[in-house]
């Protein structure tokens, strides 16, 4: 592999528009060649495979680290894109737009130009920074790969992959490049000497739904979060073993008691929730999957390896994450931009077979007649509210699925000008570093509606049909709505 070009700059300072869509650029194909920035005359050919490694997986990219030794190269991780083993699945990811998302998505002519150059994922990454911040979003850059490349990949990761992640997906070995973003479980630059901890949390949806058109028969949606509901479901069809005491509403609620709260709770049953990187390597959490469970003993391992490395007990990274956590305000945007949904997808999802300018197969069902008199009004609005709500409601998507690392190290001094923030951390008498990025940032399909409406719909009725009891509600969370601790007895 020759030499890489260092990396291109990020095109966050075009980002600063009074519109929340516009970008401003005279000319779409300028813009969307800048989203695309690549490293320049690098293609990862079969003789540079040994040099990345597995590192996790979500449902749409394999992650793979780099241990080579190019300068460039170092410290970046490479997103692969993945395809699904069964075919009559939904895409985990856009590739190419129809003409229905072309539609959709026309008031951002880069993010469609983007995907005639392939770099979707870039383009897409500048449209949520607009809403998570600039600073907490890394839209990467394009490195080309070969074929072979790709192919001695798949194998050499194979042992390393969940069963149920290989049985469900491969990468792509037709795709012939793939994104490189920095390790955000590590600080750029060279090592410092110091020990850096990194926690990956997918918090999910932080808020309950007040959406009016909600169905009165699935009303629970209410009270209730969707992932508790979900969690139950999953328990159901074997996908977990343990039902997670995680509750989002505590880790959005704003009160440190709370996030505590919820940061003890992802050390029990962490699933695909929650993960720790120990200088980049991961050191507590599964590789990426509902069905991972984790042992006291590897809990009390992961506490010790911690304790050695970083001199922190478990209150005091607790109190650390949670201080952190505060102090940057990522979750209040996270939470607005999932708030982007103020429709529900039993709202939203109306509005998907107007923009495909077919009948609805939802209303066609229902006969209730003051709800098929609040879905027409909604069938009444203009195309340009409806490609709005519905646009709104897959960049929520996005904010629902995404993940947030934080990493951290000890500030060895205090350097005024510091690129990076820090938390002081009164149990030890110590300043911290730390930095956050949301990952996982990959735009959803429009085709994928119906299967969220059907999900929806799922997990509901067979939360409600299984029964519950001693719903005991606890203070109004931040996140919206009303929280109550309920405990679920299936019916015999």
């Amino acid at each position: 592999m020759r030499p890489p070009a260092p990396l291109a700059p990020t095109f966050f300072g075009l980002l600063r528009s009074p519109s929340l869509y516009s970008i401003h650029l005279c000319d779409p194909v300028i813009a969307a060649g800048r989203f695309c920035a690549e490293m320049e005359e690098v293609v990862l050919q079969a003789g540079d495979a040994h040099d990345w490694v597995y590192k996790g997986e979500g449902a749409a990219n394999l992650i793979l680290s780099y241990t080579g030794s190019s300068p460039s190269m170092l410290g970046k991780v490479l997103r692969a894109k993945k395809i699904l083993n069964d075919k009559a699945q939904p895409a985990p990811n856009c590739v190419v737009f129809s003409s229905s998302e072309q539609l959709l998505w026309g008031e951002i002519p880069e993010l469609i130009e983007s995907v005639k150059q392939d770099c979707l994922p870039q383009a897409y990454a500048q449209v949520m920074s607009q809403h998570l911040g600039a600073d907490h979003v890394d839209g990467g850059v394009r490195a080309r790969v070969s074929k072979e490349f790709l192919e001695i990949i798949g194998k050499n990761v194979l042992s390393s992959r969940p069963a149920w992640r290989v049985n469900a997906s491969a990468i792509d070995t037709s795709a012939d490049s793939a994104l490189l973003i920095s390790d955000h479980s590590l600080f750029s630059g060279k090592p410092s000497g110091t020990s850096c901890i990194a926690v990956e949390i997918k918090a999910k949806c932080g808020f309950l739904p007040s959406s009016e058109y909600i169905s009165t028969e699935n009303s629970i949606k209410k009270q209730v979060t969707r992932y508790k509901m979900h969690q139950h479901l999953k328990f159901h069809q074997g996908q977990i073993s343990k039902i997670s005491d995680y509750d989002p509403l505590d880790l959005f609620s704003g009160s440190k008691e709370r996030i505590h709260t919820a940061i003890k709770s992802f050390f029990s049953t962490p699933q695909n929730n929650f993960r720790i990187f120990v200088n980049g390597s991961l050191g507590f959490g599964g590789m990426g999957g509902g069905a991972d469970t984790i042992h006291p003993n590897e809990t009390e391992k992961c506490l010790e390896d911690l304790s050695k490395v970083s001199g922190l007990q478990l209150s005091d990274f607790t109190e650390l994450l949670s201080e952190a956590i505060s102090k940057s305000g990522v979750l209040d945007k996270l939470l607005a931009t999932q708030k982007l949904d103020d429709h529900d997808i039993e709202g939203a999802i109306h509005l998907y077979y107007d923009i495909l300018s077919q009948p609805c197969l939802i209303c066609k069902n229902i006969t209730d007649a003051e709800l098929l008199h609040k879905y027409s009004v909604l069938h009444s609005l203009s195309l340009d509210k409806s490609c709005k709500i519905v646009r709104d409601f897959l960049i929520a998507a996005t904010a629902k699925d995404c993940s947030l690392m934080m990493c951290f190290r000890p500030r060895e001094c205090e350097t005024p000008g510091s690129v990076y923030d820090s938390v002081f951390l009164k149990s030890v008498n110590r300043n911290y570093d730390y930095k956050a990025y949301f990952v996982d940032l990959d735009v959803k399909p429009l085709d994928k509606m119906p299967h969220y409406f059907k999900l929806d719909q799922k997990i509901v009725h067979f939360y409600t049909k299984n029964g519950e009891a001693g719903r005991v509600p606890c203070d109004s969370p931040k996140g919206g709505g009303t929280s109550y601790d309920t405990k679920v007895q299936p019916q015999h």
